[in-house]
């Protein structure tokens, strides 16, 4: 049996091929936000919670606890600071968060945020037989649905893991959107094989994702690196550059981190520095959506 080709020896076809599966298509940028608005400002929250140990396989109770911290302290301290300054922001959920925490769900659908797709246990989607994905995809729909009240019309996969079957069953579902792709900084359609498949990317960056910089895991050598002034200002500076240009400001946040007392300070001062920017429009990812496929 002969070797499997390398990637320097692939002949031009194959890596097309894997280049051109998921593609940004048409831009979708408007000339203004609601009410003559410069900037959209899309925040958002990925209420993990337990998951990140339970998709594992694990029962680390110290890790299931910092994961409870996430419903008990983070939750009330973000939306606190969202109903003091009257910001509509999106909370991606797993299923299983929201099995285990419904009135959680309830809450942040009452007070007017969007409640989307996470995954049923954040699990790795590229790792699973298309049937398993898509199986997982609906039932989650289901939950969230049960839980909060509404259908979601939008999906982040857990940890932004992108299966070559993930935009088929977005499609497939209905979804008006999904946030876990890069290919911009402004909403774009999602192509498949080179087709149009009237998706819209909201598109996420590891630079405004607080994980990236506040992770810990004491058997590794994944430790804090960055102070949170410091992360302010990486955000501050992506806020201000998304201004200048008459963009988006997205953000992803999780409870389970920023949410501590010596982190949530830099949610709240972000919405203070762009409301002083002026012309901003605070709005869940699904009305940013909306807007730019309509006036883009």
């Amino acid at each position: 049996m002969s070797e499997p080709l390398q990637p320097w020896q692939w002949p031009d076809d194959h890596w097309r091929r894997i280049v051109g599966h998921v593609r940004a298509g048409r831009p979708y940028k408007p000339a203004a936000w609601p009410g003559g608005a410069r900037c959209a400002i899309a925040l958002s929250f990925d209420s993990d919670h337990e998951t990140n140990e339970l998709r594992e396989g694990g029962e680390s109770i110290g890790k299931l606890s910092q994961g409870q911290y996430g419903n008990r302290q983070g939750i009330p301290r973000i939306l606190d600071i969202l109903r003091r300054h009257d910001v509509r922001a999106s909370f991606y959920v797993p299923a299983v968060t929201a099995l285990l925490y419904p009135d959680e769900q309830r809450q942040v659908a009452a007070e007017g945020h969007e409640v989307a797709l996470h995954g049923w246990i954040h699990e790795r989607n590229s790792v699973l037989p298309e049937a398993a994905e898509r199986d997982l995809m609906l039932r989650a729909a289901d939950v969230l649905e049960r839980t909060a009240g509404v259908r979601p019309v939008g999906i982040r996969t857990p940890s932004w893991d992108f299966s070559p079957s993930t935009l088929k069953v977005t499609r497939e579902m209905g979804l008006l959107y999904d946030s876990s792709l890069m290919a911009d900084v402004d909403c774009y359609e999602l192509l498949l094989d080179g087709e149009p498949t009237g998706v819209v990317e909201l598109p996420v960056e590891w630079i405004r994702d607080d994980a990236v910089y506040f992770n810990m895991n004491r058997f590794a050598g994944l430790r804090p690196y960055t102070p949170p002034g410091d992360v302010f200002d990486i955000f501050r500076r992506e806020l201000e550059a998304a201004h200048a240009e008459g963009g988006i400001f997205q953000l992803t946040m999780h409870p389970h981190i920023s949410g501590y007392r010596s982190r949530a300070w830099i949610l709240e001062e972000l919405i203070r520095h762009a409301r002083s920017l002026g012309d901003v429009w605070f709005a869940t990812h699904a009305d940013v959506v909306r807007h730019a496929k309509e006036h883009g």
